[in-house]
């Protein structure tokens, strides 16, 4: 009996699939800090902000916003709600959640008003997912994306984040 159940347990833990990934669209979104009350920071997305892939463009609109928990390690949990109003008026709700790990060094470039691309911090990836009653964007309802922080820039009189954000397979 011992022997079967090695058997399982060594097949359980050997990998049989892989994940690929098709690029969806770039997404920067302008920011501004509202409030930091006991590791939860409150960020507004401001108007001027934009989406833009090979299927898919159009601008973010109001209301929109991120709610940032800092946990006991430093890493940051995002929980972040928009809506994209597409070039040709389709509404998509977009949310997602991701992990960043900062740094001193990158805090320190941010605090100097540096703009920071992806090797800039250790890890800063977002899970993107979307809802529309649009026919034509309805595909996006049944995809899981991933987004990878391209630049981020962190100022008092300009902060905003892009994303490229993927659709995993």
């Amino acid at each position: 009996m011992s022997g079967l159940l090695l058997g399982c347990s060594a097949s359980a833990s050997a990998q049989s699939t892989q994940i690929s990934t098709e690029y969806l669209m770039t997404v920067h979104i302008p920011t501004e800090r509202k409030a930091i009350d006991n590791g939860l920071t409150v960020v507004n997305i401001l108007p001027g902000g934009w989406i833009k892939g090979p299927r898919i463009s159009g601008k973010i609109i109001a209301p929109g916003g991120d709610w940032i928990r800092t946990m006991p390690s430093g890493s940051l949990r995002l929980d972040v709600r928009m809506t994209i109003e597409t070039d040709d008026g389709a509404l998509i709700y977009m949310t997602y959640g991701g992990v960043v790990v900062g740094s001193k060094e990158a805090g320190e470039a941010l605090a100097r008003g540096e703009i920071l691309d992806d090797k800039g911090f250790p890890y800063f990836i977002t899970t993107p997912q979307f809802q529309t009653s649009a026919e034509k964007y309805g595909w996006l309802n049944q995809v899981q994306t991933l987004g990878k922080m391209a630049e981020y820039k962190r100022a008092k009189n300009e902060a905003y984040v892009n994303y490229d954000v993927f659709i995993a397979r």
